[in-house]
């Protein structure tokens, strides 16, 4: 049986650690698309060094564990003098490698639109960049919101390296409560259950969003 006493005698940690998990998640999520988005157009640009800006960068921090660049911005930055405190340090990390999978997902949306759509939007005047934003974009995400939905619950799962970075988040807070109750198992129950209450809610959309989708299709 868990031991609920652990929960309701430490909620306040418990409480501060779900919000910085939140946070976290929220900022890096937001960041991680816009930067994906933009990598995605370099990937696809007829233009080699972009195309090669957006190659080189998504076969690097797609192929090196996210805690690597977490390390980096928090432990090698410092060495140079450049200080981040681990929440920040935490969310730049998790924005740079989500955006890597967010790229490609993307990207494979852009693909799958009709050629003949940005032939369509040229012809009628727009450049190349307007005719991207305008036209191509909200169409490729749009078929890619499934996926997406994907990486967004692997980015809050993937939040818990802050906690070894001193990020003050959800597992931060629960090594925290298990070295003072010298309990493990009931600790990072409830840790998980805590993860739970973001990641459900989130893959019920997901879930919702594709159905929907399909029927509009």
């Amino acid at each position: 049986m868990l031991d609920f006493s652990i929960l309701t005698e430490n909620i306040d940690l418990y409480m501060d650690g779900f919000k910085r998990t939140l946070a976290v998640s929220l900022i890096a999520l937001i960041a991680s698309f816009f930067l994906g988005t933009l990598i995605a157009v370099f990937r696809i640009s007829p233009f080699k060094f972009l195309n090669w800006i957006g190659t080189a960068y998504v076969e690097f921090f797609r192929n090196i564990p996210v805690l690597i660049i977490a390390f980096f911005f928090y432990f090698g930055l410092a060495s140079i003098g450049i200080d981040f405190d681990g929440f920040t340090a935490g969310t730049i990390a998790l924005a740079i490698y989500t955006s890597a999978f967010i790229a490609e997902a993307i990207r494979a949306g852009i693909l799958s639109v009709p050629k003949g759509q940005m032939e369509a939007a040229r012809s009628s005047g727009l450049t190349y960049n307007q005719a991207m934003l305008l036209i191509i974009l909200p169409q490729a995400i749009k078929i890619v919101i499934p996926p997406l939905g994907n990486q967004f619950i692997n980015l809050v799962k993937n939040s818990s390296i802050l906690g070894v970075i001193a990020g003050m988040e959800l597992m931060y807070q629960g090594d925290i409560i298990s070295s003072r109750t010298f309990v493990t198992f009931d600790v990072y129950i409830f840790v998980a259950m805590f993860y739970l209450i973001i990641t459900i809610p989130l893959s019920l959309g997901v879930g919702y969003l594709e159905r929907h989708m399909a029927k509009s299709h």
